[in-house]
């Protein structure tokens, strides 16, 4: 007879496969071998009778392998294809650092499975090696615990729990879930087969009829597409002629109703605006914030555990938009107003970002989203990069945009970015992040000499620390003896030395031709291409653009 653990983890695998996980992502542990030896049986080209394909990815750090399968599944869900991503741990700690990336999960709707191995529950509290108690420990991030014991769970009731967990990080409110999965010994398996495997019963997964008040003409209207909206969002603002402010990872940037460099707009003429629709979660402007506190709300936000007070205050609160809402009478001039001083205003900000001197924040922004085509994939990092595309890109047709905003933290994004070409191996994906977010993240460059390698180009905007603070009132000169030390935090760190460690092709560019070059040329696997960007003029130049812009639109 094989091995209750053994038995266990193939019975497990084969209802996760069931259920449709295709990619796996595994950290090396022993405690989890079982797991192991059975996702290395089902990943060899010539599988044993029983065994589901399974595409794995090796990582030697768990806090990098959960946001590398965060980035697989967020590409997964903005193509049209969401399916859960497994994330396999031993026990102890390894579970721990699995808690960054299944926060930002937890608040951006991104279905994932972490699969963690444990001791039987017996050996809880006795003082047994790597063993604490794991099952909560991830709560209130995921949408269910499940604790599973090996030696006592029927297949059947493996299965069962399986698919009730898959469905759940799948539903209406998506999510990660957590199997704990309690492995006894021995913990290698012997030669016998695996289980017969069993379909997965069908998952139930429609939205329920929805039922929504109309929405009149009347006010003057604009839409505010943020984290999650989706092409709708833009869809409703081109049926009704409203003005689209929409995020550059909204999913809705672009068309005939975008307007360019909307929140310096919104700062001279939010007293235009008399209702705001807003889709999805905005995260990136204080200006459109003051907005929403300011005049009715309109809300389009899926029911989430992440955030259930998010529709607070809004007059209508729906999960999606309904088709009635598309029906509607243009304001006379209402968009056609908003489009061109926005274009006046992006003219404006592209002329002072390029100005004499070092290269700016906004002017790389500018180069990277001019060279990323509707074909190709940009990820976002927080801070400045994600904003500074905000305030300059003007696309007709977007790039795939995608970027942590969930809670929009700097963990994890060179791992997301690369799970995110992972998934999308056909298409050119390159990143845009500061230099302390490469540096936050700088494990996610190792990759295995075994290991399936990301093409993806990092483009990392070195200005020796973190600007975003200086454009905030902590960047205001009566600060300045606290500032540089303790919000600049400058680290003079040789980035070049850092890729040669971890074998990834390094470039470092002085000038826009440079960069433009490389752009329009990415390498064929990992590379960092490093700009040195100033942050000494970040603040002069954020107001000075407010400014110009203010007077331009009087």
């Amino acid at each position: 007879m094989s091995p209750a653990s053994a038995v266990a983890a193939r019975t497990v695998v084969q209802a996760l496969a069931a259920a449709g996980v295709r990619e796996w992502v595994l950290a090396p542990g022993s405690r989890s071998a079982p797991l192991v030896y059975a996702l290395a049986e089902a990943a060899r080209p010539e599988r044993p009778l029983g065994a589901p394909p399974a595409r794995v990815h090796v990582r030697l750090d768990e806090r990098d392998a959960a946001f590398l399968a965060l980035g697989v599944a967020k590409a997964a869900a903005a193509t049209g294809r969401p399916r859960p991503v497994v994330v396999v741990t031993t026990s102890g700690t390894a579970v721990a650092n699995l808690l960054p990336a299944t926060l930002e999960a937890h608040h951006s709707g991104v279905p994932l499975v972490l699969l963690t191995a444990d001791r039987p529950r017996s050996l809880r509290g006795t003082g047994a090696n790597q063993t604490t108690v794991q099952p909560g420990l991830l709560e209130p991030a995921v949408r269910r615990t499940v604790e599973l014991e090996a030696d006592d769970a029927a297949p059947e009731h493996l299965r069962a729990q399986v698919a009730a967990a898959v469905a759940l990080a799948l539903g209406v409110d998506p999510g990660p879930v957590h199997l704990n999965l309690g492995l006894p010994e021995p913990l290698v398996p012997d030669d016998e087969g695996w289980p017969d495997p069993v379909p997965a019963p069908a998952l139930r997964l429609g939205a329920p009829p929805l039922e929504a008040p109309p929405l009149p003409d009347g006010p003057a209207t604009v839409v505010v597409a943020g984290d999650g909206a989706g092409q709708e969002a833009r869809l409703l603002a081109e049926a009704r002629g409203w003005p689209l402010l929409a995020e550059p990872a909204s999913g809705a940037r672009g068309g005939p109703a975008a307007v360019p460099a909307y929140r310096l707009l919104l700062d001279a003429w939010a007293d235009r605006v008399e209702r705001a629709v807003v889709v999805g979660r905005p995260t990136l402007s204080r200006p459109v914030a003051r907005l929403l506190t300011r005049v009715p709300v309109v809300r389009v936000q899926r029911p989430s555990a992440a955030w259930p007070e998010a529709g607070r205050g809004a007059q209508v609160l729906v999960p999606r938009v309904p088709e009635s809402w598309f029906e509607g009478v243009p304001r006379p001039g209402w968009l056609e107003s908003w489009r061109e001083a926005g274009h006046r205003a992006l003219a404006l900000v592209r002329e002072t970002a390029a100005g004499p001197g070092p290269l700016t924040g906004p002017a790389l922004a500018g180069l990277v989203a001019e060279a990323s085509g509707p074909q190709d994939v940009l990820v976002l990092g927080s801070s400045n990069p994600v904003r500074d595309v905000d305030l300059v890109a003007d696309w007709e047709t977007a790039p795939l945009v995608l970027a942590n905003r969930g809670l929009a933290g700097i963990d994890g994004t060179t791992a997301t970015a690369a799970g995110v070409a992972l998934a999308l191996p056909g298409r050119t994906v390159r990143a845009l992040l500061g230099d302390l977010t490469f540096l936050h993240d700088v494990g996610g460059l190792l990759v295995g000499p075994l290991e399936e390698r990301p093409r993806l180009q990092l483009v990392v905007a070195n200005d020796d620390g973190g600007s975003v603070f200086a454009t905030l009132e902590h960047g205001a000169p009566e600060r300045a003896a606290v500032f540089e030390r303790f919000f600049g935090t400058p680290h003079g760190t040789d980035l070049a030395a850092i890729c040669r460690g971890y074998g990834v092709a390094h470039r470092l560019l002085r000038g826009p031709e440079e960069l433009t070059a490389a752009l329009d040329a990415p390498a064929e696997g990992l590379e960092v291409l490093e700009v040195p960007v100033d942050r000494a003029g970040r603040r002069a130049l954020d107001r000075a653009l407010a400014e110009r812009v203010a007077a331009l639109l009087g």
